[in-house]
């Protein structure tokens, strides 16, 4: 009796009330772009390409661990192979909820670890188009979230969300997210700069099952105004694999242990 009665009140209520907000699907993006897992490491291809087509390649390690809940506190640690002048190049982000990562960079050719800014979130991340907000994510409560629209992208169902900063803490006045309603990546991503014209657009390009999680193994993210783009490709990734809490320290950032970053 009561489940027929749990069936009928939802019969009754309005469509609005079933649908899913715009705040809820951001924040299911989040869990399923950045929080996948206990742990995570992969191996990165980046390749800045010109608008002539001239390309420089970078070639990394990212591990991640979280500590907590999805949308809480975690930590990246990332190792630089290649090119010469970033070779042992070290990067660090401790990230917190509602409050500014603690980031730390180690200069090999300096022999120094500095601390970077955690205010300036949209300088280029190592000379890519990707800023340092995007490699860490951005926390949900900065922005105003709106339901812009449903629509289909490359054969996939997606909401369409508007995200508006609260705060002119970035370099765009909003985004644009197609999310996949199946499994909540984002698809594609549009900025509008402060002209309201597009900037930046960053795309999905392959996506992955490791070990149950869907991953996006290929990024691209395009500056519309100098025709500059930059591929990232995911190789050797996995989850789940035990990253200790030790290695998020500034001592390993000058010499991090091999069984983690190869």
């Amino acid at each position: 009796m009561i489940r027929y009665l749990m069936v009928l009140v939802i019969m009754l209520l309005p469509i609005e009330a079933l649908a899913i907000s715009a705040e809820d699907v951001m924040k299911k993006s989040q869990a399923a772009f950045h929080y996948q897992g206990k742990d995570f490491k992969a191996r990165v291809v980046m390749k800045l390409i010109s608008k002539s087509g001239s390309e420089r390649t970078r070639e990394l390690t990212m591990l991640r661990k979280n500590f907590g809940e999805a949308g809480g506190d975690q930590k990246f640690f990332m190792y630089f192979f290649q090119p010469a002048d970033v070779k042992d190049m070290t990067f660090m982000v401790y990230k917190y909820p509602a409050k500014d990562d603690d980031r730390w960079l180690f200069v090999p050719a300096i022999n120094m670890v500095r601390r970077i800014a955690a205010q300036d979130k949209t300088s280029s991340f190592v000379g890519s188009d990707f800023t340092y907000e995007d490699v860490s994510g951005r926390d949900i409560q900065d922005d105003t979230h709106a339901m812009v629209k449903e629509e289909k992208l490359g054969g996939k169902d997606c909401y369409v969300v508007k995200s508006t900063p609260k705060a002119g803490d970035v370099d765009y006045s909003y985004k644009l997210s197609w999310i996949d309603k199946g499994n909540f990546l984002p698809l594609k991503e549009e900025y509008y700069d402060k002209k309201g014209e597009l900037g930046r657009v960053f795309s999905a390009d392959e996506i992955k099952n490791v070990k149950g999680f869907s991953t996006i193994t290929k990024r691209v993210m395009k500056n519309i105004h100098s025709g500059h783009r930059t591929e990232v490709t995911y190789t050797k990734t996995d989850y789940n694999i035990g990253i200790e809490d030790s290695l998020f320290s500034e001592r390993f950032l000058k010499q991090p242990p091999k069984k983690w970053i190869e």
